[in-house]
């Protein structure tokens, strides 16, 4: 009895914590309850579990430690990019930092990845010309000509979004540069560069000016060059994002564009008359329609709006990317705004990427402390947002970096977080909503239906509407790569991460973003080193401290 009542008393006392935690490399971000006056006070967060790789990861993994060049590929929420993180950081070590470039072809995954966007790293403007003309375009820009002499590894994310023409000229202009530079390699592909690639084909297709005449080349697998860049291709088969098996069978059909009638049943039973929950985003195919609802709700509250103007530092050559990335110029607040967090706070808690939330009050804070000078229309204030799951953060400005190799060339300082009413379905790609309504009759491209809502977690969170079996496609040429590419046997592979019961949390697979990630040391192909890995599975392996499970059950809540 008497260690019962120090377990309960245990328990209280750790959920009666105003504080949250700190780890490595964070900043200190905090847990608050009932507790309007920010004081900066922390602690750190206990040891993680340690993990194993499956083998897709550790075949992955151990090519890109022999030199090789891999083409990473799966469906929405098998965690491309979260091995990414793990791969680039091997790279690093074994390459140098200042020669692994990090590149997507979107300001906003880019900067998801602390990189830069494949256009200027390339140095070759909107890239509208043939292979000649943009070789033509490198040889006017030294630092383009000093970067891809320099290159020793070269990666691109999100590549389902670079079109075949783009990737063959690329791969012309490392040819011909570095053949001067560094005789020997022009028989090889990309003159000698590693390559490492990533992204699902099935999901946003690239963006054309102009839709190319039939059987024109549109995808990336389409280049020429594309098999000979490659020594492995390989699939990740395990969905870590939802849990709920029918929806995960589901999204494989919605993802290569079939309209199973069980499948149709399940939709049209979240197309139900009533009202969605008034926390689910709203995800709209066209920005306009975003930052019109998200307007009209802010201005429907009749609060004081708190405007929070980012702070960047940088050539503007380089802002231009920032800007395009997923930190506004300018976030307008109010008491009770629906937000999300745009940036990892702290996974241990879900605080991650794509959490949201309401904001509850605006805190007082020191404008020197937190470097908030001029940040704020009101001075040294900070939200005070209370997020779906039930914890309270008091949410400081974090920092966006563009990298060009190890340099920093540009950074801006702004709130983390967003209006979240309304999303757009390319600024959602690589999150995770735990509930989310879109109108399927306003998407216009391949890829868009399972993008949408390949987001959620559970269908007990999808709110549809405007339900139309025809806005349900793939492109043939993707069906065709991916049937050639695996035998057409990644249905029959696909599997769903439970957790793990042992100790050790077993990864495998993850979430699709750097936005479900904690700091950790696990084995590696051959030595220990400090990676990121999501935190998704059983609550038992969450982290927390070693209390018996009715005082953590207490904890949560």
């Amino acid at each position: 009895m008497k260690l019962l009542s120090f377990a309960i008393a245990a328990g209280r006392q750790f959920s009666s914590q105003a504080t949250f935690f700190e780890k490595k490399n964070w900043g200190k971000n905090y847990f608050f309850k009932n507790k309007k006056k920010y004081d900066g006070s922390g602690t750190k967060t206990p040891k993680m579990p340690k993990i194993k790789w499956t083998d897709e990861q550790k075949q992955a993994m151990d090519a890109v430690c022999s030199g090789k060049s891999v083409f990473i590929t799966g469906s929405a929420g098998t965690g491309k990019t979260f091995l990414l993180e793990h791969v680039i950081k091997k790279l690093k070590k074994i390459h140098g930092k200042s020669k692994v470039f990090v590149t997507a072809p979107t300001g906003v995954a880019a900067c998801a990845l602390n990189g830069q966007t494949l256009h200027s790293f390339a140095g070759i403007g909107i890239a509208d010309g043939d292979c000649g003309s943009l070789v033509d375009m490198v040889l006017e820009d030294k630092h383009a000509q000093y970067r891809w002499r320099k290159v020793k590894a070269l990666v691109i994310d999100e590549i389902s979004m670079v079109d075949a023409n783009l990737f063959e000229g690329l791969a012309h202009v490392a040819r011909t540069l570095r053949d001067e530079e560094a005789g020997g390699h022009e028989n090889k592909t990309w003159g000698g560069i590693q390559m490492i690639v990533s992204g699902d084909f099935f999901q946003l297709p690239p963006v054309l000016k102009e839709r190319k005449k039939k059987g024109a080349k549109i995808y990336a697998f389409e280049a020429e060059c594309w098999s000979a860049t490659f020594d492995l291709q390989i699939e990740l088969t395990t969905v870590f994002r939802q849990s709920d098996s029918l929806l995960v069978q589901l999204l494989q059909g919605i993802r290569k564009g079939e309209n199973d009638p069980d499948d149709l049943k399940l939709l049209e039973g979240c197309c139900s008359g009533y009202e969605p929950d008034p926390s689910a985003v709203r995800l709209f195919p066209r920005l306009t329609d975003v930052n019109m609802v998200n307007k009209e709700k802010l201005e429907s509250l009749n609060e004081e709006i708190y405007v929070y103007k980012a702070q960047d530092l940088g050539d503007n050559k380089w802002m231009k990317q920032l800007k395009k990335g997923i930190a506004p110029d300018e976030l307008e607040l109010c008491i009770g705004a629906r937000v999300m967090l745009i940036k990892n706070i702290n996974p241990w808690r879900k605080l991650v990427n794509g959490a949201t939330g309401t904001v509850v009050e605006l805190c007082k804070v020191s404008k020197e402390q937190y470097g908030m000078d001029d940040m704020c229309s009101h001075g040294g204030v900070l939200p005070l947002v209370k997020f779906d799951s039930g914890f309270e953060l008091v949410v400081e400005p974090e920092i966006w970096v563009v990298m060009e190799g190890d340099k920093v060339v540009a950074r801006r300082k702004q709130i983390p977080l967003m209006l979240a009413w309304a999303l757009s379905i390319h600024k959602c790609q690589g999150m995770t909503l735990d509930k989310l309504h879109t109108d399927l009759s306003r998407v216009f491209d391949f890829g868009m239906v399972y993008v949408a809502l390949s987001r959620v977690r559970s269908l007990g969170g999808l709110y549809l509407s405007g339900l139309d079996p025809s806005k349900i496609k793939a492109h043939p040429k993707v069906l065709e790569f991916y049937h050639s590419f695996n035998g057409d046997q990644h249905d029959d592979e696909l599997s769903i991460s439970s957790g793990s019961d042992t100790d050790d949390v077993h990864l495998k697979d993850m979430p699709n973003s750097s936005s479900e990630l904690t700091l950790e040391k696990v084995q590696d192909v051959s030595e220990e080193i400090e990676v990121l890995i999501p935190w998704e599975g059983k609550e038992k392996h969450s982290g927390e401290p070693k209390l018996p499970s009715f005082v953590l059950e207490n904890l949560r809540h």
